[in-house]
């Protein structure tokens, strides 16, 4: 019989988060060295749609647990069918995307379950027949290889943003199996109001497909302008190093690294920005990686699919009318 790994993915208002499949993908990746088997659970309320589209994936079962309780989050309704879900399934291995939502209820799961989590890995290993999970340290100066010191059952783990690429998961036809739950009256201590929306100015750049990212580089506040109109035109969100937002030039929610947001685009340009680890760790999982920089030395080259050892300044303009032209012509 083979071993299991359970996949809780995340869904809001009825849509998969991204994360979700690049934990998908990270399953299949561990159980194709393990020789485990995939499954795959989905919670909330009217998410058939959802299971459908995760029974395209190649996993041995997919379970949409339904409730009405579970129409909006709360941690105490999933902490409870969670609970009562995974104790019946004694999977070897229970993995999460690490999302807002996942670090809310998790240490909770974790302690109802008497268990522990193995949070924000950014890789695994599987050697002599032990699995291990890969972890940052020191703001991603150290990694470091942790695992468990039992044998399990109900191992739990959560990877990080752009750990994995989500469009590598593999396509399969697993069977779905729908359970209808109840949450009993005086579990749910709270009662959520409407979905919390960020202000206006604010994005989340991990659901980027095209981020311009801007650093010292770019000199002055008045300069930003060129960039934004580089991401407009490509379709992407503007992003900064730290030194960008600690002088305010643009918002926190803008910054990408250790202190900022984690993510994986298929287009990343930086435009002076010179590479420190702080900002490494937060956007070295994206697909194509450009850096326009007059310093050859600066580091972000070392992990660039194409550089550009230039003044910023004497490149991007040009592109940007090349671009207009090319869309004016298209």
């Amino acid at each position: 019989m083979h071993e299991t790994i359970l996949v809780v993915v995340e869904q809001q208002q009825a849509k998969l988060n991204r994360v979700s499949l690049e934990t998908v993908a990270a399953a299949q990746a561990i159980a194709k060295d393990a020789g485990w088997q995939v499954e795959i659970a989905v919670f909330g309320s009217g998410i058939a749609a959802i299971a459908e589209e995760l029974a395209g994936k190649k996993a041995a079962k997919v379970y949409a647990i339904e409730s009405p309780q579970l129409a909006a989050y709360t941690s105490d309704g999933y902490v409870h069918v969670l609970k009562e879900f995974l104790a019946g399934k004694q999977s070897k291995l229970v993995l999460m995307p690490h999302t807002y939502q996942v670090r809310d209820f998790a240490p909770r799961l974790a302690l109802a379950l008497g268990k522990t989590v193995i949070p924000d890995a950014i890789g695994y290993k599987y050697e002599n027949g032990k699995l291990l999970f890969t972890r940052q340290m020191f703001q991603g100066k150290f990694v470091a290889d942790v695992s468990f010191s039992d044998d399990g059952p109900l191992w739990m783990a959560t990877f990080q943003n752009a750990a994995f690429r989500g469009d590598m998961v593999e396509s399969g036809a697993a069977l779905v199996e729908t359970m209808h739950v109840t949450v009993p009256d005086g579990v749910v201590r709270v009662q959520p109001h409407e979905v919390f929306k960020e202000a206006r100015q604010t994005v989340d750049l991990s659901q980027s497909q095209v981020i311009v990212a801007v650093g010292r580089g770019i000199k002055e506040q008045k300069n930003l302008a060129m960039a934004e109109e580089l991401a407009k035109l490509l379709g992407g969100d503007i992003a900064a190093s730290r030194p960008i937002c600690d002088a305010g030039w643009l918002p926190l929610d803008r910054q990408v690294g250790s202190s900022g947001q984690t993510i994986a685009p298929k287009l990343y340009i930086s435009l002076g920005i010179s590479g420190a680890i702080q900002h490494i760790v937060g956007m070295k999982g994206s697909r194509t990686i450009v850096a326009i920089n007059k310093d050859a030395e600066a580091p972000i080259f070392e992990i660039a699919d194409i550089g550009v050892v230039a003044n910023l300044f004497d490149i991007v303009p040009p592109l940007i009318e090349e671009i207009k032209k090319a869309k004016a012509g298209g």
